[in-house]
């Protein structure tokens, strides 16, 4: 079983869903300590992460080094998850660039 760390923005997301939906995110979340659910490596600029499907939402996470923790990074609906994921990595990218 591996610990599940959440960023702020997964706990915020989570914390403003609807009671239904919290229910259906939280339960992932705890399956996916155990590496259940529906789990899909992304691609291209994106292929060190995974995501999780929850249902119309999507938790973007990645292992951690060593292999004992997830750390669910991004969460948001499927229609808008990739993008807006995509554009903030990016930044952080350049961002670093012109350090």
């Amino acid at each position: 079983m591996r610990r599940i760390e959440l960023s702020s923005q997964v706990a915020s997301f989570i914390r403003g869903c609807a009671p239904e939906p919290r229910r259906q995110l939280r339960e992932a979340l705890r399956a996916l300590g155990a590496e259940r659910g529906e789990i899909k490596p992304l691609e291209g600029r994106l292929k060190n992460y995974f995501r999780l499907r929850v249902g119309n939402y999507r938790i973007v996470f990645r292992y951690s080094p060593t292999g004992k923790s997830i750390h669910c990074i991004f969460a948001e609906r499927r229609d808008l998850v990739y993008e807006i994921f995509e554009q903030i990595m990016h930044a952080r990218l350049l961002a670093r660039e012109e350090e």
